[in-house]
C-alpha cells in the first residue's frame, strides 16, 4: 500500500494500482483512494489548553440583500495550534522556515505509516522509538528518502473528547502537568535527522511530543532541520 501526501489539503491518497508502464500523476490520482486526514473546525475543535479561545465563526450577513439578490459572508478566528494542523519550522526554531516559506516540494510527496497502537493503548505516556522504526523497516525497507513519516497511535479514537484525548479536562496553563497522550521520543527524532532524510512527521495526537514533556524536545530538533510536523491527523 502507498500513501501520497498533499499537506496543503493534508489528503493522503493510497493506490494499490500496478501498471507495467510508469504512471502519470493525472493516472495515479485517478486510480487511487482519497483519504482525509483531517478533523473540521467548529465549536468541537480541540486546542492546546493554555489558548485562550477556540474557534469562532460569526456571521456578517446570511440572507436576501436589498438588490433583490442571496448572499452569504462570514468571518472566523482561531489559534494556530489545533485541530489539524502543521507546525512550521519556525514554531521551534528561530530563522526557519514559516508557513509561507515552506517550499512547495516540500508539502507533498510518498509517506509511510507505522502502527504503534499495541504500544500505546496501555501507556498514555509511549515515547516512539527508534526500535518501533526499525522494526517497520525490518518488513518494508528503509525510509524512502523524502518522505512523510506518519505515526498511528490510536489516539485519534478520543477525538473530540478532550479529556481522554489531552489526558485532562483541565484548562488554560494548569493542564499543562496533566497532559498525558503518546508522541516521539527526542532520541528517535535525533536518528531521524542523522540516518534518514525525510520531509514532515506526522501523528494522531496533539503534539509530536508527547504529552508530558517540558522541553519539547523533538520538536526542536526536527524543526531545526526544517522537517516539518503534523498534529491531530484523522483517519490514520
Amino acid at each position: 500500500m502507498k500513501y501520497f501526501i498533499f499537506a496543503s489539503l493534508l489528503l493522503g491518497l493510497s493506490s494499490c494500482v500496478e501498471s507495467e508502464k510508469k504512471q502519470t500523476l493525472s493516472e495515479l490520482l485517478a486510480a487511487g483512494k482519497w483519504i482525509d486526514l483531517t478533523y473540521d473546525f467548529s465549536e468541537t475543535t480541540i486546542y492546546w489548553p493554555n489558548n485562550p479561545t477556540g474557534f469562532q465563526l460569526k456571521t456578517q450577513f446570511n440572507g436576501m440583500t436589498a438588490g433583490g439578490y442571496f448572499y452569504a459572508s462570514n468571518e472566523f478566528y482561531t489559534p494556530e495550534h489545533g485541530g489539524t494542523h502543521l507546525d512550521a519550522p519556525i514554531h521551534f526554531a528561530k530563522g526557519k522556515w514559516s508557513a509561507d516559506q515552506i517550499p512547495l516540494e516540500r508539502l507533498n510527496g510518498n509517506a509511510i505509516l507505522i502502527d504503534i497502537r499495541a504500544k500505546a493503548q496501555n501507556n498514555a505516556d509511549y515515547q516512539i522509538s527508534i526500535s518501533d522504526v526499525e522494526a517497520w523497516e525490518k518488513n518494508h525497507g528503509n525510509i524512502p528518502e523524502g518522505s512523510f513519516v506518519l505515526f498511528r497511535t490510536g489516539w485519534g479514537k478520543f477525538y473530540p473528547d478532550k479529556a481522554k484525548y489531552l489526558g485532562t479536562a483541565v484548562k488554560g496553563e494548569a493542564a499543562i502537568p496533566h497532559l498525558h497522550f503518546p508522541g516521539i521520543d527526542p532520541v528517535l527524532a535525533t536518528w531521524l535527522v542523522k540516518n534518514r532524510t525525510i520531509k514532515a512527521v506526522g501523528i494522531d495526537t496533539p503534539s509530536i511530543d508527547y504529552g508530558q514533556s517540558k522541553d519539547f524536545k523533538t520538536h526542536q530538533i526536527l524543526c531545526t532541520e526544517n522537517i516539518l510536523g503534523f498534529e491531530n491527523l484523522a483517519n490514520l
